[in-house]
Order: C-alpha cells, then sequence, then structure tokens
C-alpha cells in the first residue's frame, strides 16, 4: 500500500539534506581557497547552486530510500575537488579543510535550532500532532529535520577513516610515512561505506555501527541543538 505521507516525509527530509550537504561541500572549498588552493573556485564548484553537486545517487536515491525506510537519512554530494599540494602547509591545511564541512553544518544545525524555537515561540506550541499538512506543520518539520540532518552528516563525516572528513584529520596528526599507508584505505571509501549502512547490519544487527555507535552520538549532539529551542528529546 502506498503511504500517503511519503512526497511529504521525502520533501520534508530531502530538502534540508540538499541544503545541508551543498554547503558542507562549498564549505570545503571555500577554506582550501583560504589557504591556497584555488581549483574548486576554478572549476565553478564554490555556488550554492545545489546542480553544480548533486550526486544522482548520494543525493537522491539513497536519501529517499532512507526516508521510506524510516532510517536515519544522510547522503553526499559530488566532492569539491582540493589539492593538497597547492595548500600552504598541506598537512595542517588539509585537516582544517576536512573539518569545514562538519563544523559548517554543526553552524546550520544552531541556527536551525535557534529558527525553530523563535518558530515554536511565535506560533504559540508546537504545530498539533496529526495535521503535518498545514503551512506550520511543514515548516516546523522542515527546521527539525534541518537540525537532525546536519547533526547526522557531522558526525557522520568525523568517522575516523579515509575518505571521510574525520580520515583526513586522522591522516594529519599521523608521522608522514603512516599517513602515506592510512591513506591508501581511501581507495575502499565507498564499498566500506555500503558494507557499514548494509551488509554488516544484515550479517549481524548487532554489528549495526550507525544504529548502535554513531546514532546515539549523533542523537546526543541533536539534542543538545534541540536545547537551544527547549526541545531536547523530543
Amino acid at each position: 500500500m502506498t503511504d500517503p505521507n511519503l512526497p511529504y516525509t521525502i520533501a520534508v527530509w530531502l530538502i534540508p539534506l540538499v541544503v545541508a550537504i551543498v554547503f558542507h561541500e562549498v564549505a570545503h572549498g571555500y577554506v582550501a581557497r583560504i589557504f591556497g588552493d584555488p581549483t574548486a573556485d576554478r572549476l565553478g564548484r564554490l555556488t550554492l547552486n545545489p546542480i553544480r553537486h548533486v550526486d544522482p545517487i548520494g543525493t537522491v536515491v539513497l536519501p529517499m530510500i532512507l526516508a521510506i525506510a524510516h532510517a536515519p537519512i544522510f547522503g553526499w554530494a559530488k566532492p569539491v575537488p582540493v589539492d593538497a599540494m597547492r595548500l600552504r602547509n598541506p598537512r595542517r591545511d588539509m585537516m582544517l579543510v576536512a573539518l569545514a564541512g562538519p563544523a559548517t553544518n554543526f553552524v546550520l544545525a544552531t541556527f536551525a535550532a535557534l529558527s525553530l524555537g523563535a518558530f515554536v515561540g511565535l506560533h504559540g506550541g508546537i504545530p498539533a500532532q496529526g495535521a503535518p499538512h498545514t503551512v506550520a506543520g511543514f515548516v516546523f518539520d522542515s527546521l527539525y529535520s534541518f537540525v537532525l540532518v546536519n547533526v547526522f552528516l557531522g558526525v557522520f563525516n568525523l568517522i575516523p577513516l579515509p575518505p571521510f572528513d574525520g580520515g583526513h584529520v586522522v591522516q594529519g596528526l599521523l608521522p608522514r610515512a603512516a599517513a602515506i599507508q592510512y591513506s591508501k584505505l581511501a581507495r575502499f571509501g565507498f564499498p566500506l561505506l555500503l558494507f557499514l549502512l548494509f551488509v554488516l547490519p544484515m550479517i549481524s544487527p548487532q554489528a549495526d555501527i550507525v544504529r548502535r555507535v554513531i546514532g546515539p552520538i549523533a542523537t546526543a549532539v541533536a539534542d543538545f541543538f534541540l536545547g537551544f529551542a527547549q526541545l531536547g528529546g523530543l
């Protein structure tokens, strides 16, 4: 049976996700330019136009599947190109470039939570449950989703494995010889992502890293941000 609320669910999750992903990627490019690498700028990737960043699978298909499955919503865009050798201090600056994405997501989560609190205050409370298709309900759900999406995207990208942003940070902290070996794991990044998300949970639900490890961390961080709107634990 078709879920009549599915288009609404996709709208209030997919739109915030696309915005969060685009800002995440552009942040990488802007910080890279600050530290000397103009590659993303020259390729026209320092734009908030989502068309320049959308990856059909990571930005559209996967999030829709996760929304339908009522699983945590996340995704990815086409990575903004960064030439580490053009950075003034490649090892240090690459860590800062990597951290710019998650940091931007946490800033967006802060603004969204504050906006959500202001909206609830002006509205006189949380919109009534059971009537999600009102304008007030859509605004509330979209802001709420925007908080969660940004938090989960920021936390997920801090996984300390390449090609995640956390992997670049670890690589920058390791001795140079170890960092070179560690960076070779990046070639397995996409298969590793699929393994963590789909294969491992099917092999053993107890080994579902996303739900059992990343999920609780993201929930705790989200509650912190929602506390700004006095909605922690919602």
